[in-house]
């Protein structure tokens, strides 16, 4: 019987189904001791269904590129090896439409000789989707439907065609012209084993064949440089409108930011979380009480049972704040209504040499209950947009403006480094009625820089022990976000600072540096005794939303 199961996101036609079908039609499960048909989870089944979405404007395929990331065990390898197959024999170039209006494809091979590669940084790690994938073919009725199949040990040959699998060590894969390539953990590809350079091939040579390429990563550290945190910084970047193409299917799922490893009950549900169906308390195959044994093993680090266990992007080992301390903290559902009281923090820059042009970010904190909003900002665009930009003043200044008028601003914070004719004016129009102030000479003026360290790094101390502690929530937003998580620590000879991982880094931290601002005014402000309002009109929660991105 044909399978039917979800809809792909947003119902916009897919060749998934015909896709799905012709896998459970024509390949064998791997590792069993004698056949059984291929079958995909729901979860897993909704990922093809995503992956040969139709755009109805152009009747091609909407995503050139896709990212599915799971913990270990979860099915990444068979998965892929099954796509593998099909983008080899199966209707996966969009033809057009049927009379119902559903879409259609054709094989590669009524287009093209189909060439086909999966690849890795070493030849163990091709193991993982390549041996599922000779199982496929050798034991599954694919291999006498389709005359002309050989699945050899090192390459197979198709009746049009080859499939084979490639590492970062051949001498060059330039000019090739694969129509899908599969690159496995690339959350361990990086400029030093060669991942890099080899990703960037491939993607080249698809473009020559408009064809598609799946990244199957674990989770990655930030900060290594590695094509998954890339293919991750892409994706933020599309989900922030800051991409010009979005041609990137980004299928990741991790447990939650709470999950306490060494509370039994939380883990269990952070694992069920992450492995989904593939668990098999819903009927999957992975054996969760196993897998929370290797989490306790003294012997398994603990950031790397939150990567490869839980999918949990973790941290840098110099890292200000991580991942899942940051992600704990997020509450998308708080709003900052009109006239509340609020503190605002302010990280300005105007322009840098060598091309890099920091950011510059104001973030609102509300003062009863230290709930932190970004209201804006203001980073250069990547490529060319980006050459010869400087940040947009009047918007930033129009925008500082707006913040207190919508509010009821009681103090703010602002680093003046380039900006301070500007800071001198804000403390002429707004220092009088500001209740906190930074100096009674210069209210707003905060300076991030000079001979200031131990309260800058006091401050700091401030706002990360509030993170790891909950004593604050934020807006969720992925900009700050971003920036948080790009901080890196910096040990001084009076304690911890930070900044970028390097000063030219493109990873910019300026709406970070803004809320910690924001945190310490609101910090003093509790210390004047504000924040007490009674619950009533402009209450938290009261009142239209302003927060602005």
């Amino acid at each position: 019987m044909p399978w039917r199961g979800p809809r792909y996101e947003g119902e916009l036609p897919t060749l998934g189904y015909q896709v799905i079908n012709w896998m459970h039609t024509y390949l064998a499960a791997p590792d069993r001791s004698e056949y059984v048909p291929f079958r995909l989870t729901r979860e897993q089944a909704q990922f093809v269904l995503n992956l040969y979405a139709i755009d109805p404007r152009t009747g091609e395929r909407r995503y050139r590129r896709a990212v599915l990331s799971r913990p270990k065990g979860w099915g990444k390898s068979p998965l892929l090896a099954a796509l593998t197959c099909a983008e080899a024999l199966a209707d996966v170039v969009p033809d057009g439409w049927d009379a119902h209006g559903e879409p259609v494809g054709r094989p590669w091979a009524t287009l093209r000789t189909p060439w086909l590669q999966l690849a890795a940084v070493s030849e163990d790690q091709t193991k993982n989707a390549w041996a599922p994938l000779l199982e496929m073919l050798r034991e599954g009725p694919a291999l006498d439907a389709y005359p002309g199949i050989e699945p050899l040990d090192t390459f197979v040959n198709l009746p049009q065609g080859r499939i084979e699998f490639v590492t970062s060590a051949a001498t060059s894969r330039e000019g090739n012209r694969p129509v899908w390539c599969v690159l496995d953990q690339t959350e361990e590809w990086r400029q030093s084993n060669g991942g890099v350079k080899l990703a960037a091939t491939l993607r080249r040579n698809l473009g020559k064949t408009a064809g598609t390429s799946v990244e199957s990563p674990n989770a990655y550290i930030p900060g290594g440089g590695s094509v998954a945190e890339s293919s991750a910084e892409y994706f933020k970047r599309i989900r922030e409108g800051r991409a010009r193409d979005e041609g990137l299917l980004y299928d990741h799922r991790e447990a939650p930011a709470e999950t306490d490893m060494a509370d039994r009950d939380s883990l269990m549900a952070g694992l069920r979380h992450a492995y989904g169906d593939s668990a098999a308390q819903a009927g999957g195959w992975v054996n969760l009480d196993r897998i929370a044994a290797e989490v306790w093993d003294p012997d398994t680090d603990p950031q790397d049972a939150r990567r490869f266990y839980l999918g949990q992007i973790t941290h840098a080992s110099d890292s200000w704040i991580t991942q899942p301390e940051w992600a704990a903290v997020a509450d998308v559902e708080k709003t900052v209504g009109e006239r509340e009281a609020v503190v605002l923090g302010f990280d300005g820059s105007r322009r840098r040499s060598r091309g890099v042009t920091d950011a510059t970010a104001l973030v609102g904190c509300r003062v009863s209950d230290g709930h932190l909003f970004l209201l804006g900002c203001w980073e250069q665009p990547d490529g060319p947009e980006g050459e010869g930009w400087q940040v947009p003043v009047v918007e930033v200044l129009a925008t500082i403006e707006d913040a207190f008028k919508r509010y009821r601003v009681v103090g703010m914070y602002a680093d003046p480094a380039k900006w301070e004719s500007h800071v001198a004016t804000w403390e002429a129009k707004h220092g009088r009625r500001l209740k906190v102030k930074a100096t009674a000479q210069h209210p707003i003026e905060w300076w991030m820089t000079g001979g200031r360290a131990h309260l800058i790094v006091r401050a700091l101390e401030k706002f990360r022990s509030s993170v790891v502690e909950n004593e604050l929530t934020h807006d969720g937003s992925s900009v700050l976000t971003r920036h948080v998580l790009n901080s890196r620590r910096r040990q001084s000879r009076v304690g911890a600072q930070i900044a970028k991982e390097h000063p030219d880094s493109p990873r910019k931290i300026d709406a970070a540096v803004a809320a910690v601002l924001a945190w310490q005014c609101r910090v003093d402000a509790l210390a004047k005794g504000l924040g007490k309002e009674k619950a009533g009109v402009g209450a938290p929660g009261k009142g239209r939303v302003i927060v602005l991105r």
